[in-house]
């Protein structure tokens, strides 16, 4: 069992970048998905998730109507577009699998190394 993310970068405020979180030895029919973002000195923070199966989306109220989460099933890849990026994005931003979609980190077992987002003013 592996994910991995990828996409990070540095953009100015208003940019958009797309995270990518490529999934190995395991179905999105039987696990969930979350995207977390965490900055040196603060707790990690959950920011989206998407369900199992078609059970739903999720989104933190700071992220709603500038990031969309989606999944590709045929490429077990799960995307975070995010758009009107805003200074206080700039975070380490991790995917991670679990059975069913919570804002808790200690609901997700497996974890990537994280990808680097840094939004300038």
């Amino acid at each position: 069992v592996q994910v991995v993310e990828s996409g990070g970068g540095m953009v100015q405020s208003g940019g958009s970048l797309r995270l990518s979180c490529a999934a190995t030895g395991f179905s999105f029919d039987d696990y969930a998905i979350g995207w977390f973002r965490q900055v040196p000195g603060k707790e990690r923070e959950g920011i989206s998730c998407i369900d199992r199966g078609d059970i739903g989306t999720y989104y933190t109220d700071s992220v709603k109507g500038r990031f969309t989460i989606s999944k590709d099933n045929a490429k077990n890849t799960v995307y975070l577009a995010m758009d009107n990026l805003k200074p206080e994005d700039t975070a380490i931003y991790y995917c991670a699998r679990s059975r069913r979609c919570s804002g808790s980190a200690v609901a997700y077992d497996y974890w990537g190394q994280g990808t680097q987002v840094t939004v300038s003013s």
